[in-house]
């Protein structure tokens, strides 16, 4: 046996040799000759290839399940904006609809209340004269601007013009009830009626009004105050209690305002639309999620 001896150490990834022959592992050390060496170097760089093979399997399944799972960032960006051109498509199409209905050549009014219930929007005629000593007031409101509330869409502030809408009783002498018109909109000086006498006209007079349901009160509205005569919502259940009329609301058209009265046509058929917006924001981190992945995961194991 050699004069000196060859010593073996282990760490947890590789080995190191130094003098001597004894091979120390943590259970138990064991004495090798100066020929065994080299095999023990043998069996020694398989053990170290399969430990490096195996991390390395090990690295490469955690890649291909990271993978994977950033490639649903992309795809799911992508949904949501297809998803919001398709509420766009829908939304346009309602919008449409609307400004057909209020377009669309006026009817009689039907005295079915079950009926009148699918006619919002939908013009109607009626024959009548008002009952001025019932006014309501509903405010605050800015007079109605189509195009200006189509830019405005989604802004916090708008038109700095606030006045009121008039809804006043209207006794239909052809049809035997009193229902409630939306005579339009007046600023704040002319809210009161003895303002604007010319208007409160009191003969029999033909109107066409678009068909109104009761509104829901919305979030941060305050309620209506009766007492006080101030509505910040349509209620008819509430309206017609206190006028005594119908349960039935009609805004009067522009065409129907008569001189020197509130103005019609305040019926509001601009929906707020701002798919657009939404589709460029979602398809843009599509675009941009997506080159991330291909830069990371593709672009990488081709360099």
């Amino acid at each position: 046996m050699s004069s000196f001896r060859l010593m073996l150490l282990f760490s947890n990834s590789a080995s190191k040799v130094i003098r001597g022959y004894t091979l120390i592992s943590p259970k138990r050390t064991l004495f090798v000759t100066r020929q065994d060496a080299p095999v023990l170097r043998c069996n020694l760089a398989r053990y170290g290839q399969r430990s490096s093979s195996s991390v390395a399997g090990t690295e490469k399944g955690e890649d291909s399940f990271l993978k994977w799972l950033l490639l649903l960032i992309p795809a799911t960006t992508f949904c949501l904006g297809t998803w919001q051109l398709k509420r766009r498509k829908w939304k346009l199409a309602l919008i449409h609809e609307l400004q057909s209905l209020t377009a669309s050549e006026p009817i009689p009014l039907p005295v079915d209340p079950m009926e009148i219930k699918q006619l919002e929007y939908r013009q109607v005629k009626v024959r009548g004269h008002f009952d001025h000593s019932k006014e309501l007031y509903v405010l605050p409101r800015s007079p109605v601007d189509p195009e200006r509330e189509a830019r405005e869409a989604g802004r916090i502030s708008s038109s700095g013009e606030s006045g009121a809408n008039v809804i006043t009783p209207f006794y239909c002498t052809d049809l035997g009830i009193t229902i409630l018109v939306n005579r339009g909109y007046v600023p704040k000086d002319k809210i009161r009626p003895e303002t604007r006498m010319k208007g409160q006209v009191t003969q029999d007079v033909d109107l066409v009004g678009v068909v109104r349901l009761t509104e829901q009160r919305k979030p941060f509205v305050p309620q209506n105050n009766v007492e006080a005569n101030r509505w910040h919502y349509r209620d008819l259940e509430a309206m017609a209690k206190v006028t005594g009329a119908e349960e039935i609301l009609i805004d009067a058209v522009l065409g129907s305002t008569i001189p020197g009265g509130p103005i019609g046509g305040q019926t509001r058929v601009t929906l707020r639309n701002e798919h657009m917006q939404y589709v460029i924001t979602w398809y843009g981190l599509c675009a941009a999620t997506s080159y991330m992945w291909y830069a990371k995961f593709i672009k990488r194991i081709a360099l």
